[in-house]
């Protein structure tokens, strides 16, 4: 009697892998990223390559080419939805490279502004990963609640977006009036609005499904990927650079630093909305904290314009110009004399001067002219200097080396996304294709900071 065997139909299945390339054109790659990803089925074998690049717009070299001061409407369009944060690193780079310290309430100027900033970030980036999964009123509801933020970002600064405020030893103006009794409102309402995503997201099966246990990444990879921000601390590591490394006014504020456990996509979006509690805090204090500005001459007269100043400085009536009030617009509002001593550095060669040196004596006037003039402005000695904040996305670093002229020699960028983007492939590798979108919104890419 023979023997015969069966053979499994499914074993002569010839079963191959196959590349895929998704972006840039896919709409949740934003243009600007090209994930290479070999996939069996729908489950993703191996992520061959993540290309980037596609909106590299020469930072570094830009900022080489322009003064120091001029570098601040090219860090706004590293991560546009937080410049502010990117304003304050820059500067602080300069500060360091030149021995400087800023007045005590420009500092809390600047860290109230950054934590507004970081707070529009979270919400973003929550909002955007959200509608990517199919949860459009989340997004609606995080886009209102930015609004509020904006209106108070767009009264400081006069911008919403590229917002150039900051400025090597201070800021271009102080607050306005009345600003400080807006913000605390504003915030209230903000949390509101967070507390109430939260009753649609955290706990909706569906949501949870779609994040629990997906991207994860373990601590150890992490930190050998260099990953800082809300991605290192979602895997329980506590870093934060607010913390680790004080600067500006953060060591006298108390705030706590929320860590995750496994390193996955829902606890990332945990951390952040924890996080913008955490910056609503920090605001608060602030504001209960901050110093009153500086009154550095005594005001006689009637308030004047630039122009009226200049006829006057024309027709040599200049005897009581420097003891007015310049009346100037609505974005410089801040920038006059009787405030100039609380938020910036007493440097002529460092900053500009009040409006009412610059349009009512010579002297002020020579001023602020040596300091906007081509390859002339700050000067800081031949040296090099680092300094980094905490961006949304984690450690935002500067480099900046100078050879003592008024321009900088090197200036290099530490952007946090770049690391993140690294450790993607090792996120999505053994997920579904499905989860890409997922694991990707999380990491909150910034074109404009990753490519730079």
């Amino acid at each position: 009697m023979a023997l015969t065997v069966e053979k499994n139909p499914e074993a002569e299945l010839d079963t191959n892998s196959y590349l895929l390339n998704i972006g840039p054109s896919h709409p949740a790659m934003h243009g600007v990223i090209r994930i290479i990803a070999r996939l069996d089925g729908e489950r993703i074998e191996k992520v061959e390559d993540i290309e980037i690049g596609y909106l590299h717009r020469a930072f570094e070299k830009s900022c080489e080419q322009a003064g120091w001061n001029n570098a601040f409407p090219y860090t706004d369009r590293l991560n546009y939805v937080s410049p502010l944060i990117n304003n304050c690193g820059y500067a602080m780079a300069v500060e360091k490279l030149l021995g400087l310290t800023v007045p005590e309430r420009c500092e809390y100027i600047r860290v109230i502004l950054s934590e507004i900033s970081r707070i529009t970030d979270h919400l973003t980036c929550i909002a955007a990963s959200a509608m990517e999964l199919g949860a459009f009123t989340p997004f609606i509801y995080f886009m209102k609640a930015r609004e509020y933020l904006y209106e108070l970002v767009e009264e400081v600064t006069g911008a919403r977006l590229t917002v150039s405020y900051v400025r090597v030893g201070g800021v271009k103006a102080d607050l306005p009036d009345g600003f400080l009794d807006k913000v605390n409102p504003a915030v209230d309402r903000v949390l509101d609005v967070v507390e109430e995503v939260g009753q649609l997201l955290t706990r909706n099966r569906i949501f949870i499904d779609r994040m629990k246990d997906v991207g994860a990444i373990s601590r150890e990879a992490a930190i050998s990927y260099g990953f800082t921000g809300p991605l290192l601390r979602a895997c329980g590591v506590g870093f934060d650079v607010r913390r680790s490394t004080p600067y500006h006014v953060y060591d006298k504020l108390d705030f706590d630093i929320p860590v995750g456990e496994t390193g996955d996509n829902y606890d990332r979006y945990l951390v952040r909305m924890e996080e913008m509690r955490q910056s609503a805090r920090i605001i608060r204090q602030a504001i209960e904290q901050i110093p009153s500005g500086a009154i550095a001459v005594t005001l006689d007269g009637q308030p004047m314009t630039g122009a009226e100043m200049v006829l006057a400085a024309e027709k040599g009536m200049t005897a009581d110009l420097p003891f007015r009030m310049a009346v100037v617009d609505p974005t410089l509002g801040g920038t006059e004399k009787a405030r100039k001593d609380a938020i910036k550095v007493h440097q002529p060669g460092v900053s500009l001067p009040a409006k009412e040196d610059t349009y009512g004596n010579i002297e002020g006037l020579m001023n602020h002219f040596m300091l906007i003039m081509d390859r002339e402005g700050i000067k800081p000695p031949a040296g090099e200097a680092y300094a980094a904040v905490e961006g949304g996305n984690g450690e935002l670093g500067f480099y900046v080396v100078s050879d003592g002229s008024g321009r900088p020699m090197r200036v290099r960028c530490r952007p946090p996304c770049f690391p993140l983007m690294a450790g993607l492939g090792e996120m999505l590798e053994g997920g579904l294709m499905a989860d890409v979108i997922a694991t990707f919104g999380t990491i909150n890419m910034i074109a404009g900071e990753l490519d730079r």
